[in-house]
């Protein structure tokens, strides 16, 4: 096994071992990974842990909190459930890649957004349209292949051009939008003023602020083993 090992090459081993997202340095910003970093009030999740930072999501109001269902976590609209930062916000002002697996239930839910400035949002807006809205405009991305409320694990990534790209479960969609601005996030599940709950589960979120071919692919295939 030793000999073995010292024929492999340093690219070699880590290919075995797998990408993750830890790989990426400092482009990670945030990771909400999945089954890791939940904090419970019984079975209700009062806070889900930045595993690449210090960008932790939490809720203080018990009816406000989230359930916690093998791994994935339930947000129930009608209660307005949500999680939000502990310190600043997330700011994308330049090229990003966000990747997330979900299973809405409802349309016209906000994914990741922005609860104490208007109008910073991600938002699954029916079963094959998501709108991406920042510093006042937004962009609608219209899905050829996929159904947005089933699920899914999604990747959104603007590049140095600021044009928005989504792909769903590792399929980029035809329709390509172009946006800039900054775009700030301190909420799962909301915007504001607590408004378009989400409803559905979300099992893990990650954001970085750079984009690649090679990172989509990895954060695609990533996510399609959750």
């Amino acid at each position: 096994m030793l000999s073995l090992r010292q024929s492999l090459s340093l690219n070699t081993i880590k290919l075995l071992g797998g990408w993750k997202p830890s790989d990426e340095g400092a482009k990670l910003i945030s990771w909400y990974k999945y089954q890791t970093g939940i904090t419970l009030n019984g079975s209700d999740v009062s806070r889900w842990s930045d595993s690449a930072g210090s960008n932790h999501m939490v809720q203080n109001f018990a009816q406000k909190q989230p359930a916690y269902n093998g791994g994935a976590i339930k947000f129930v609209a009608t209660d307005v459930q949500s999680l939000q930062t502990t310190g600043s916000d997330i700011e994308l002002s330049g090229t990003f890649t966000i990747g997330i697996r979900l299973h809405p239930d409802l349309n016209n839910v906000i994914v990741l957004g922005d609860n104490t400035i208007n109008n910073e949002f991600f938002k699954i807006t029916n079963s094959t349209r998501l709108r991406f809205k920042t510093d006042g405009s937004h962009v609608d991305i219209d899905v050829n292949d996929g159904d947005l409320t089933a699920d899914n694990y999604l990747v959104v990534t603007r590049n140095a051009s600021n044009l928005v790209t989504l792909y769903v479960n590792g399929v980029a969609q035809t329709d390509t939008e172009t946006l800039a601005g900054t775009a700030n996030i301190d909420a799962i599940g909301v915007r504001n003023p607590d408004t378009n709950a989400y409803d559905g589960t979300i099992s893990e979120i990650q954001i970085y602020d750079t984009e690649s071919t090679e990172l989509t692919a990895n954060v695609n295939t990533y996510l399609s083993a959750i």
